[in-house]
């Protein structure tokens, strides 16, 4: 029998790899259905709605960290710090908000300003990191593994290395920006779903997003583009550092305070959303609804670990870890 055109082989092998990639993207969903049905056999208390919202709640703080990591990974960079700087920033906010409960008078204003003390401190970080690495010329893993040490150094040293802890008269008044709910679902799961739509509004309808894409895919083509390169990586970590600054003002008000070991290895699971959901480790390519579902989905990980006794669940981080080594070989050569 002749062999097919070269024609032929050439549209079969398109065929082929568009076939793989819409399976790849589809990847995470199908991972998360399949788990979710055997959370559901494992224990029946998996599929109450209670448990439903509860999973959620738990990753609307790593979802939203997760959204801003997924803006820096796609354009090539990645942030060691969020855990520890999640921290300092929670320090930084109760210190502030102690300090002004007797001075601004009214607990709702008090609550206000260390909101926006939150998202400033974010952006303050995020910015630095962007100016170290594009100015620089810092390698990204580099500057944020040392800026994950000198965070969590600076709350240890506020806190004395022990904890800051709330005034419990404002506890009260910022609990419900937790513990609150509208229509039965907690507030920390409508931010989280706002962040994510804004995030994904942002890298696929807007020019921004676009240059995020473009500098991950080939940085020297994106400059020859006329793309402001070091302007978009500054943006993008300051758009992190914001996401950290959401994630920390719902998470104040679930303890009221914060140690040492407040975030710690957030940046590992954000890291791990992010890459579980399709995002290319190379940059270049990823999506915000597979980051969200990356996050869900090793959040229900977690949850059914809580729930049954397979193996314990101080073995979480080791399965994240495994997670992204599992990935990370399957992505070899992905761009």
């Amino acid at each position: 029998m002749p062999p097919a055109p070269v024609e032929s082989r050439a549209a079969g092998a398109r065929n082929a790899a568009s076939l793989w990639g819409k399976l790849h993207g589809f990847g995470p969903v199908v991972g998360l259905v399949l788990l979710c049905i055997a959370g559901t056999l494992l224990n029946g208390e998996f599929a109450t709605v209670d448990n439903g919202l509860n999973v959620l709640t738990r990753t609307a703080f790593i979802g939203i960290i997760a959204v801003g990591m997924c803006f820096v990974i796609i354009s090539g960079g990645i942030d060691l710090s969020v855990g520890s700087m999640a921290a300092l920033i929670a320090g930084c906010v109760i210190l502030v908000m102690n300090k002004t409960a007797g001075s601004l008078g009214s607990p709702m204003l008090v609550v206000a300003l260390g909101m926006a003390v939150a998202l400033a401190l974010g952006a303050a970080f995020g910015l630095a990191h962007g100016l170290l690495i594009t100015k620089g010329r810092i390698e990204p893993f580099i500057v944020t593994l040392g800026t994950l040490g000198i965070f969590r150094a600076y709350l240890t040293y506020f806190a004395d290395g022990g904890a800051i802890t709330l005034d419990n008269a404002l506890a009260d008044v910022y609990a419900p920006v937790y513990y609150g709910n509208l229509l039965g679902v907690p507030f920390p799961v409508w931010v989280f779903a706002a962040v994510a739509i804004a995030g994904a509004f942002l890298l696929n309808r807007t020019a921004f997003g676009r240059y995020v894409q473009a500098i991950g895919s080939n940085e020297q083509v994106a400059r020859y583009a006329a793309v402001d390169v070091d302007k978009v990586k500054v943006l993008t970590y300051m758009l992190l550092g914001v996401c950290v600054g959401i994630a920390t003002l719902l998470y104040v008000p679930r303890l009221g305070s914060a140690s040492p070991t407040t975030g710690l290895l957030w940046e590992l699971e954000a890291i791990a959303a992010v890459i579980v959901g399709g995002t290319a480790l190379k940059g270049g390519a990823g999506s915000v609804a597979g980051t969200v579902v990356g996050a869900i989905l090793l959040s229900v990980i977690s949850n059914i670990l809580n729930l049954t006794s397979i193996i314990s669940v101080h073995l979480n981080a080791a399965v994240q870890g495994i997670v992204i080594i599992v990935v990370a070989f399957l992505q070899r050569g992905r761009r």
